[in-house]
């Protein structure tokens, strides 16, 4: 059972128990994922965490997010949010006002051409979610999707 991932990460002794091997498999399928998804978005000159900022922001509507409520509904906690919007911005994507009934609230808002890109991307992305995990059936996701939310509901 453990042999392919020992063989991945090279390791020769066996795991300390079976929630270290499901720990381990979960942290390289995750890895695995991410960089298949990095390379997936890349020619739109986009990072996951960029991808994952513009579509919260899309669900969002007109009224968009404040910082916080982004950085809360963001799949991957990213520490400088600040930044990552700053570029978002900066590439005509995202916009962000101060709020006029309390300045000290700052709005982000997804542009036409934020929503445009995300757009392009629907398409390629389903096609790459099929390909990646599509190939595991509907039953086997939905076990796999109730396991990992009683994996977290444990924690945090």
């Amino acid at each position: 059972m453990a042999e392919k991932l020992k063989a991945d990460i090279k390791q020769g002794k066996p795991f300390s128990g079976l929630e270290a091997e499901v720990y381990l498999n979960l942290l390289r399928t995750a890895e695995v994922l991410s960089q298949d998804a990095e390379r997936m978005l890349k020619p739109y000159g986009l990072t996951g965490t960029q991808y994952n900022v513009l579509r919260i922001l899309r669900g969002a509507g007109r009224e968009g997010l404040a910082c916080g409520e982004v950085s809360g509904r963001m799949v991957t906690h990213d520490p400088d949010i600040t930044r990552l919007l700053d570029r978002l911005e900066a590439r005509g994507l995202v916009t962000r006002a101060r709020e006029k009934r309390d300045r000290r609230v700052i709005t982000t808002r997804i542009t036409p051409a934020g929503l445009e890109l995300l757009k392009k991307l629907d398409g390629p992305v389903a096609d790459w979610l099929r390909q990646a995990l599509g190939h595991l059936g509907a039953a086997r996701l939905g076990a796999l999707v109730e396991l990992l939310e009683a994996a977290r509901g444990t924690l945090g």
